[in-house]
């Protein structure tokens, strides 16, 4: 295998549990490097702890967890993870531009302060999302639309080779959305890797060339193309799927 054929990410024989109960069992997964995944699957299904997982933040009960090829613990500042946003406290007492600024720490390591070089970044970062003129407002004051896109921020900050968001596009206004799917498009263009909770089947074909159908297990796992099918939704999301996946599956 060259290493242009080396997955981005790589899952064998994946389980979680909470609580003694799986939420994920036995995953076998590789994400293409360069592409741009969705992982879709029911509520319930294992989406956000299977991003955990890759992170490192939830340990697994059995399986490996592979970044290039390499173990996951070692992958170091290589992959950004953008969480939801209503994991996080946003009352806090600081402003766009520090938050945004946060995505450079772990080149720093732990005795370093931010400098010019940082700053630079972060204010990239900020242009890249459309949010440059709210560098100085309190993260208290802002939107959920705008919240969103200060994470997606933070994460660019860290100009990382993989980009695995949770749930970026769940809730948010429409310029928010244009957005996003500007930087993903920026994101492409760069040959980064970006990995994708998503809720809308409408537009899964619109935005991502992967997917991953996700029900504990993994369903089906590969180009939009041959695996967003309708036949692999309804196995996903079982009847209560309707009439939802044929005219997802039908936009090719």
């Amino acid at each position: 295998m060259t290493q242009a054929q080396i997955p981005a990410v790589e899952v064998e024989d994946l389980t979680v549990a909470y609580t003694g109960q799986p939420v994920l069992w036995d995953l076998d997964l590789a994400v293409p490097a360069g592409s741009r995944t969705a992982i879709v699957g029911p509520n319930g299904a294992g989406k956000s702890t299977l991003v955990k997982a890759v992170m490192g933040l939830v340990d697994p009960v059995a399986g490996a967890v592979r970044i290039f090829g390499r173990p996951g613990g070692e992958a170091g500042g290589t992959i950004a993870y953008v969480p939801q946003r209503a994991t996080l406290e946003w009352d806090f007492p600081t402003d766009v531009l520090d938050v945004v600024t946060m995505g450079t720490y772990g080149r720093l390591g732990w005795f370093r302060r931010p400098g010019p070089a940082e700053r630079a970044a972060a204010e990239e970062a900020l242009e890249q999302v459309e949010m440059s003129a709210f560098a100085e407002r309190p993260i208290s004051q802002l939107s959920g639309g705008q919240q969103q896109r200060i994470l997606l921020a933070r994460a660019l900050a860290q100009k990382a080779e993989i980009y695995m968001l949770d749930e970026p596009f769940q809730g948010v206004d429409a310029p928010t959305e244009r957005s996003i799917v500007r930087v993903l498009d920026d994101l492409a263009a760069l040959g980064k890797t970006v990995v994708v909770v998503h809720h809308d089947l409408q537009t899964v074909v619109e935005y991502f060339n992967h997917v991953v159908l996700l029900n504990v297990r993994i369903i089906g796992a590969g180009p939009v193309e041959t695996t967003f099918s309708e036949e692999n939704l309804r196995l996903t999301f079982g009847g209560r799927l309707g009439v939802l996946a044929s005219r997802a599956a039908q936009e090719f």
